[in-house]
């Protein structure tokens, strides 16, 4: 039997008007609705409608999870500096990180995630082959300490996650693991009612062979993806990628320096020409690791520094500042041309391409040269594709041009191999009787972010509207006022309960019939149960949340229903 949620003992409070601070549809609504209280900035309270709505997210997960050999572990969130620092993850992580001492001074950090003591409780655990694949997994919350905490429960410093790690002796394992967890994570979303979408991911930091990301379509969402109209390719931004041909660049003439003063950028400098900024060069000059590298992309594209850091990942790729030109006279400010760099990196964006010609600085203050040609001029140390992706971008799989779309991030999956097992030295005995290094698989999803992209994608103009599998109850019944009323919605509440569903009753007393239809919208359960006018006949009003139909039943035809549709 269910057990009946009366509200007249349920601690909520609903708002009519949105937080001041709330940007975002979820972080509106979910406070509005009384699920979710701000703590801090980033920390949020689960209130009791909020943590069942959690909870019956985390129950999915763990269902698909345990059904594809899952087990589940507790790992702790304290956790010691030193697993970290094997990694190279504390560095890697930098301000991100909550770091602490304990009272003797020994470091410790909040986990971020959990790849390192993973890694660690399996070396401890398995020796042998025999004991492998196996796949452990935990629900836990992970904290960072995000500079500008946004969007509610979206981007917090602590979050709920579901983490899981897949560990095998061979490639072919890993794989396997690998697809039987994309498999699990599209019955998950579909089961959560998620509309969403899989897409090309750069690994960066994590490392490893392959990448995707599980991403809801949202405004509200931090990622753009690139989504094909004419194939099914999608990508997020910063895994799109551009292969250029090289041409024949013999026709063109000398290079040509050009008096092109006060022209420190693209737009002036085309505007004094005359000539459009896709025919420039543009130099970006940014420190990796404290070394200067220059950056050249089509002078009408931005360089995406995002994409860039996860190509060089674990490498820190910053600006460089005024300070870092003094003492070097090839690097002239504004003026930097690829022809004239001595021991500097050149990484070049495959627009770029060998043969083609261009107008670029020419290391001196208030010059460019024309005609400086690639391959010819200068050369190119590595290609990566690093600019911001446009719409109408040509599709790297058929040529048509791509659509970008926000989304919010609900799931990210990685063949991560052997970084981790190589930092620990995981190995277990192989059949031949000799050590074989461990390879894994690593495996997230957002379990709190799921709920704020749910609230998103299904709310409408009158509040929130879940999904049955997630919402925190299947029937929410509405007692109009009187007393007629009230009585026959705790009976109708309390036989639906004996039949296994899960209601929520509206029996307050004092409350206008007018707040409590308001408050049944904006709480958003899927099912709303009118005792009203006809009460007295026995007669109710149901009306289905999402496509407002609404019809009158009785009450065994009402019990029927619900007990059949949930």
């Amino acid at each position: 039997m269910a057990q009946v949620q009366r509200m007249s003992r349920l601690m909520i409070k609903t708002l009519r008007d949105d937080p001041a601070d709330a940007e975002t549809l979820n972080h509106k609504l979910l406070v509005r609705a009384g699920y979710v209280r701000r703590t801090a900035a980033g920390i949020w309270t689960w209130l009791p409608l909020g943590k069942k709505v959690l909870e019956n997210i985390t129950r999915v997960v763990r269902e698909e999870m345990d059904a594809i050999g899952g087990q589940e572990v507790l790992l702790p969130a304290l956790l010691p500096k030193e697993s970290y620092d094997a990694s190279g993850r504390y560095h890697e992580y930098g301000d991100l990180l909550f770091k602490l001492q304990d009272r003797k001074g020994a470091e410790y950090l909040l986990g971020p995630t959990h790849e390192e003591i993973f890694t660690q409780v399996v070396k401890d655990q398995i020796t042998s082959y025999k004991d492998l694949p196996v796949i452990l997994y935990q629900i836990q919350t992970k904290y960072r300490d995000e500079a500008r905490p946004r969007a509610g429960v979206l981007r917090g410093r602590e979050f709920q996650m579901k983490d899981s790690y897949s560990f095998d002796t061979t490639d072919e394992g890993l794989i396997e693991a690998y697809q039987l967890h994309r498999a699990a994570y599209i019955r998950i979303f579909e089961r959560l009612g998620l509309d969403h979408r899989i897409v090309s991911a750069v690994s960066g930091a994590m490392g490893g062979s392959a990448s995707e990301e599980f991403l809801a379509p949202a405004p509200a969402g931090e990622d753009t993806f690139a989504d094909c109209p004419a194939c099914d390719y999608a990508a997020n931004t910063e895994a799109v990628t551009f292969k250029a041909t090289p041409v024949d660049g013999s026709a063109h003439g000398p290079v040509e320096e050009l008096d092109t003063p006060d022209t420190p950028t693209i737009e002036t400098l085309a505007a004094h020409l005359g000539v459009p900024a896709s025919a420039t060069l543009k130099n970006l000059l940014v420190k990796v690791d404290g070394e200067i590298v220059a950056v050249g992309v089509p002078g009408d594209r931005e360089v995406d520094l995002g994409k860039l850091g996860e190509h060089l990942a674990p490498a820190v790729v910053e600006l460089v500042t005024a300070e870092d030109f003094e003492g070097r006279a090839d690097l002239v400010r504004g003026y930097v041309g690829p022809q004239g760099l001595e021991k500097v990196r050149y990484i070049a964006d495959p627009r770029i391409a060998a043969g083609t010609s261009w107008i670029t600085g020419a290391n001196k203050p208030g010059a460019h040269a024309k005609n400086v040609v690639v391959g010819r001029d200068f050369e190119v140390d590595d290609y990566l594709d690093v600019v911001v992706v446009e719409a109408g971008d040509p599709c790297p799989k058929c040529g048509t041009g791509l659509k970008l779309d926000r989304a919010i991030e609900i799931g990210h999956i990685f063949q991560l191999g052997r970084k981790f097992a190589d930092a620990f030295q995981l190995d277990v005995l192989g059949q031949n009787g000799k050590p074989v290094r461990v390879t894994m698989g690593s495996y997230g999803i957002g379990v709190s972010r799921a709920v704020a992209a749910l609230a998103e994608q299904t709310a409408d103009e009158q509040g929130l509207c879940w999904p049955r599998e997630i919402a925190p109850a299947d029937v929410h019944v509405v007692a109009a006022g009187k007393a007629l009323q009230t009585e026959l919605a705790l009976d109708v509440a309390e036989k639906l309960a004996a039949a296994g569903v899960r209601v929520m009753v509206d029996d307050r007393a004092g409350v206008s019939p007018g707040v409590k239809f308001t408050d049944a919208e904006l709480i958003g359960i899927p099912k709303i149960l009118v005792a009203g006018r006809r009460s007295a006949e026995g007669v109710l009003e149901l009306k289905d949340r999402r496509t407002g139909e609404r019809e009158e039943l009785t009450v065994d035809e009402a019990i029927a229903r619900l007990t059949v549709q949930g």
